[in-house]
């Protein structure tokens, strides 16, 4: 509505400005399409910024015509389309009708129009919005636009669409010259209209100047995709760090092999979908700040159950490896059928605030999603809290000490079965951040831990039991190792190797990349 109220302030009040005649109004509003597309491109050549009203009007399709005149009607308001002048609509006036050609040839004249805009905004967003719809109808007024333009960005990005639209010109001169502007783009859309128009070139000389430019251009977008494979595996190896690092604790100081982890963490990714409902259903207002909730309901949900879980199972279970696998692997399986019961066995979704939305554009073919950025922080504020709990607090000299030497512990006045309920519980509480996490970047199912289990032990055995600076170090490392390889060889494959490295490494080097270093007879 308000758009429209300025399109009629602008018709009833620039009546003055209008150079577009009633015959070219005419032309384009009623006629064949290619006549009217060859009005409007010669309307658009004048380059006069008061034939914007009237291409709108046309878009919001409240124009008329009759008698081979175009009217503007607004409510009960009439306008000719030529003048701007106060008018009476004929009764055999006829809606003009705009087929699919005809709206994107309109929607191009006006980004085109924009062009000559005295904002800079408006001048970029039109040449962004022309970048894969402009034709050499517009190609006089994209050359106004360059020699008027000040802005040396938006000057290389003109030049650059007015070598696109002279790739397809009839002169191979103009061809070849324009496939040598061409190539210093770094946009993938570039490089799509390059490979099109090589597929479709007959002359050799241009034929081989569009070879060169995609060379050229494929050179400097293969920097995005390098840097696109060294973030998505980064993105990879923090999700693999927040999930092992609840392991690294439960299994790296405690020695329990945990094969419930996984589930604990679907526990924390649920507590996330849980606090996402309520605050739809009560506080809608300020669902953007639910995720701060939801941290700290995630890390206490699955920590509950883990001092549940240490008190009624794993205690009794210490020092017995493989009882202890046996008995958290039928544990996982009453995990995920009791949350099957509660949520159903489909996956459920969970939204991304607004503010983790969207993502940052760094380079033409490389964006980088808010959501995958929002967890490296969290991963990297979650290891320096851990980190500081086991190295700097009262809980985590016990817990090493109880680690290094049970006995002595003991006999010195630490409650070590209270120190096995906490560090587990910690260690859980850790896996419940990881699904809340990962509930930002992926739907949450009762399965969601069973791809994550055998990873998160393949980065503490890596790392070496025990050590935080190894989990980090294996995290990021597989991360970055898995995206490199998958690029190569494929998703199955990559995984099949990774996994042949660590055998490898691991018969080579059974303490992990750190040892850990102790008095113990066992270090």
């Amino acid at each position: 509505m308000l758009r429209r109220l300025i399109l009629l302030i602008a018709l009833l009040g620039g009546c003055h400005a209008w150079a577009l005649t009633p015959e070219q109004a005419g032309r384009i509003a009623a006629g064949d399409s290619d006549d009217r597309v060859a009005a409007l491109n010669d309307a658009v050549a004048a380059g006069d910024t008061a034939l914007s009203p009237f291409i709108q009007a046309m878009l919001d399709d409240t124009v008329k015509v009759a008698g081979g005149k175009a009217f503007i009607v607004q409510g009960d308001k009439v306008v000719d389309a030529a003048t701007g002048a106060s008018a009476t609509l004929p009764a055999d006036a006829e809606d003009v009708v705009n087929n699919n050609r005809m709206r994107r040839e309109l929607e191009a004249a006006l980004a085109v129009l924009k062009l000559v805009s005295p904002d800079v905004a408006v001048r970029r967003a039109a040449i962004a919005e022309l970048k894969d719809d402009v034709d050499e109808g517009k190609l006089v007024l994209i050359e106004k636009a360059i020699a008027a333009e000040t802005d040396a960005d938006l000057k290389d990005r003109l030049g650059l669409l007015r070598a696109a639209v002279l790739i397809s010109s009839a002169d191979p001169a103009k061809r070849a010259a324009a496939a040598a502007a061409l190539s210093g783009s770094s946009s993938p859309a570039t490089r799509s209209l390059l490979l099109e128009k090589l597929g479709n070139e007959q002359d050799p000389n241009v034929k081989a100047a569009i070879q060169a430019a995609i060379d050229s251009v494929q050179g400097q977008l293969a920097w995005g995709e390098r840097l696109g494979v060294l973030f998505t595996g980064a993105s990879l190896g923090s999700i693999l760090l927040l999930v092992a690092l609840g392991l690294a604790i439960t299994y790296g100081l405690m020695g329990v092999i945990n094969m419930a982890h996984g589930e604990l963490m679907m526990i924390g990714a649920y507590a996330t979908y849980v606090v996402q409902n309520l605050f739809k259903q009560y506080l809608p207002g300020l669902f953007d700040s639910y995720i701060l909730v939801a941290i700290p309901a995630a890390f206490l949900t699955s920590a509950l159950v883990g001092a549940v879980l240490e008190r009624t199972v794993i205690r009794w279970l210490y020092g017995r490896p493989l009882e202890t696998l046996l008995a958290t692997w039928g544990i996982s399986l009453v995990l995920m059928q009791a949350v099957r019961s509660l949520f159903g066995a489909q996956n459920v979704g969970v939204e991304n605030p607004s503010w983790m939305s969207g993502g940052v554009q760094v380079l033409p073919n490389l964006v980088l999603p808010y959501n995958r950025l929002a967890i490296l922080v969290f991963a990297v504020l979650v290891l320096v809290g851990v980190a500081a709990l086991i190295g700097r607090t009262r809980l985590g000299l016990f817990v090493r000490g109880v680690t290094q030497n049970r006995r002595m512990a003991s006999c010195v006045g630490v409650n070590t079965a209270r120190i096995d309920m906490l560090a587990f519980s910690l260690g859980a509480g850790i896996a419940g951040l990881a699904g809340c996490a990962l509930s930002q970047v992926g739907n949450v199912g009762p399965d969601l831990g069973q791809g994550y289990i055998v990873d998160s032990f393949m980065v503490v055995v890596l790392g070496g039991v025990g050590q935080l600076a190894g989990t980090v170090y294996a995290a990021l490392g597989l991360g970055i190792l898995n995206k490199l390889l998958e690029g190569w060889a494929g998703a199955v494959l990559a995984k099949i190797m990774v996994l042949v490295f660590i055998v490898v490494f691991i018969q080579k080097r059974p303490q992990g990349l750190f040892a850990i270093k102790g008095r113990s007879a066992e270090a």
